[in-house]
C-alpha cells in the first residue's frame, strides 16, 4: 500500500511573521486529520463531497476525516486520543457550533480547544484552529478561537461558513452545508494551509 511522505519548504521565509511562530512547521508527521464535528464530517452531504474530500481533491493527498456530528468541543477533548492513531503532520481543529447552539459554558468550550491544540502540538504536529463563523452567535467564539491560536503558535482559520450559513443555495437545510458549500469551506481552508504543504509524493 502506498505511504505517503510530505515534503515541505526548507525554510519559512515566506510565512508572516506571526505564522513563522507556528509549533512543528518541520515536523516529520505524513497526515492531515480534520478533527472536528458535523461540518467535519460533512453532514448534509455524501462523504465524498465533504469539505475534507474536497481539501484532498484540491492538496493531490489524503485527508484523514475524523469528524463526528453533534460532538462540542468538551466531547471532542475527550476523544483526541483517536489523533495518533494515524501519523499526524497537520490536524485541523474544528468545534464550537454546537457549544454556541446549545449554551454550554464558554470557559468549557475554551478549555476543551486548548487541550487539543496542547495536545496536537505534543503530538508533534501543527495545530490549525478553524472558526465556523457564518452568524453573529459565533462571533465571541470565533475572537477567543483566534486569542488562542495567537498565544499557542498555531494557525487560525476564520469564519468558514460565512456566505454560506445564509445563503440557502449553498445548505442542505437550516444549519448545514451542501457539496457546493462544503466545497467553498475546502477552499478557505486550503489557501490558509497551502503555503505549508510544498508538495507531496507516494512511495510504494
Amino acid at each position: 500500500m502506498a505511504k505517503l511522505l510530505f515534503l515541505f519548504m526548507p525554510t519559512v521565509l515566506f510565512f508572516t511573521a506571526c505564522e513563522a511562530k507556528l509549533l512543528n512547521i518541520n515536523n516529520n508527521g505524513t497526515d492531515i486529520i480534520a478533527f472536528g464535528d458535523s461540518l467535519s464530517a460533512g453532514y448534509g452531504a455524501d462523504k465524498e463531497s465533504s469539505y475534507p474530500a474536497a481539501l484532498a481533491a484540491m492538496i493531490n493527498a489524503p485527508v484523514i476525516n475524523l469528524g463526528v456530528s453533534g460532538d462540542t468541543a468538551r466531547q471532542g477533548a475527550n476523544r483526541k486520543s483517536d489523533i495518533l492513531k494515524y501519523n499526524p503532520y497537520m490536524v485541523l481543529i474544528e468545534f464550537g457550533g454546537n457549544d454556541a447552539m446549545r449554551g454550554r459554558p464558554f470557559a468549557e468550550t475554551q478549555n476543551a480547544l486548548e487541550e487539543i491544540i496542547d495536545y496536537v502540538h505534543k503530538a508533534g504536529a501543527i495545530a490549525v484552529v478553524v472558526d465556523t463563523g457564518g452568524n453573529f452567535k459565533m462571533s465571541p467564539y470565533g475572537k477567543m478561537m483566534k486569542r488562542l491560536a495567537k498565544t499557542k503558535n498555531a494557525l487560525f482559520i476564520p469564519k468558514i461558513m460565512d456566505g454560506i450559513f445564509y445563503n440557502p443555495a449553498l445548505k442542505s437545510d437550516a444549519i448545514h452545508p451542501n457539496e457546493k458549500g462544503y466545497k467553498i469551506i475546502a477552499e478557505k481552508i486550503y489557501k490558509r494551509i497551502k503555503p505549508y504543504i510544498k508538495k507531496n509524493v507516494f512511495i510504494e
